[in-house]
């Protein structure tokens, strides 16, 4: 059986988390927040002004638990890993297919694929769920595209046409995405993808929540002994987990922007939870992004059927599932890396 291990996010301001024994423990002004025993925590993750005792990022890299630091907007600045694990041959054959160009155009093309299709889903459920015609209308035109775009990836062996047709993917659909928005549609409606600093409500709860999911994926990808930095789609420049970021293109529609989405139409998210800085950047104030974290946690914790097994599992385990596979792949024993694609 597998055991789901929590993620501790920790975000008040002068926060101290300390080791006693064998449980984590968060203090604030001296008083105990809250406990919890190691074995429940899969990785730690503090926002802002936390302090993390030397104890517990010893116990955690030792027991191969992650400890990431993002600053007060949710920006990620550090990640506390132990000592390299996993089968140094897996990361000599990732290494040799990032030379190999039929095998990373066949990787990336993949990727995308799956990505596109996963959009794709989220649009025509959404135009399910709204009883506007026009809505209807627009998100499944924009659903239309996004198979031609499909169908287009299938004979490409060109990595920057591949990567054209992401980009020109996401432009369709990030221009339709306040279609899904029910309620305050005129509060959310972005103004294209603005990422740093985000410009406006929707954008600052989408980056806060990629933020999140990337460090999932950075945690899979070292989980089975891959290489984060090493990757296929994206390209690999110093200090960029490419190889995290190539993962998490399957999950950002159904595991980030469904979150966000569904956030703003139960009006769990406001105005009042995000704060304006000189410059025109918006971000999420702590109130904000607390109910976010708490709202990714609990989206991971359903659980969803993957296409390739019989049993559902938590939407937490999925990417680890993806990283597994893609391990596979590079050792030889898939002849393609199979995404995952949303039901």
């Amino acid at each position: 059986m597998e055991q789901l291990a929590n993620t501790l996010y920790v975000m008040t301001p002068g926060a101290y988390v300390r080791l006693d024994h064998e449980t984590v423990k968060v203090e604030v002004e001296g008083t105990t927040q809250i406990q919890i025993p190691l074995h429940h925590l899969g990785g730690v993750i503090c926002c802002g002004n936390v302090l993390v005792s030397p104890g517990v990022i010893h116990k955690c890299a030792e027991d191969g638990r992650f400890v990431v630091m993002l600053d007060s907007i949710g920006r990620f600045k550090a990640r506390v890993v132990g000592p390299t694990s996993g089968n140094v041959l897996l990361r000599c054959a990732q290494h040799e297919a990032m030379h190999n160009k039929e095998q990373t155009i066949s990787i990336a093309r993949n990727i995308v694929a799956g990505k596109i299709k996963n959009t794709r889903t989220v649009l025509l459920r959404g135009a399910r769920e709204t009883k506007d015609i026009t809505d209807q209308t627009v998100l499944r035109k924009a659903a239309s595209r996004l198979g031609q775009a499909v169908t287009a990836l299938d004979q490409q062996n060109n990595l920057d046409v591949i990567r054209g047709i992401e980009g020109e993917a996401a432009r369709t659909y990030f221009a339709t995405i306040e279609y899904l928005i029910l309620v305050d549609r005129d509060i959310f409606r972005p103004n294209g993808r603005t990422r740093r600093p985000p410009r406006d409500y929707l954008n600052a709860l989408l980056s806060f929540l990629y933020a999140l999911i990337l460090s999932d994926c950075v945690a899979a990808a070292e989980g089975v002994g891959l290489d984060p930095q090493v990757g296929f789609l994206h390209a690999i420049r110093p200090g960029r987990p490419a190889l995290a970021l190539d993962l998490m293109e399957e999950f950002r529609v159904i595991l980030g922007d469904r979150v966000a989405i569904t956030l703003i139409n139960r009006r769990q998210i406001t105005p009042k939870h995000f704060e304006e800085r000189p410059g025109g950047s918006v971000y999420l104030n702590d109130s904000g992004r607390r109910k976010v974290a708490v709202a990714y946690q609990k989206r991971k914790q359903e659980k969803i059927t993957h296409p390739l097994l019989e049993h559902s599992k938590p939407i937490a385990l999925i990417p680890h599932i993806q990283a597994r596979l893609l391990a596979r792949t590079l050792r030889g024993d898939l002849e393609q890396y199979p995404p995952f694609i949303y039901r």
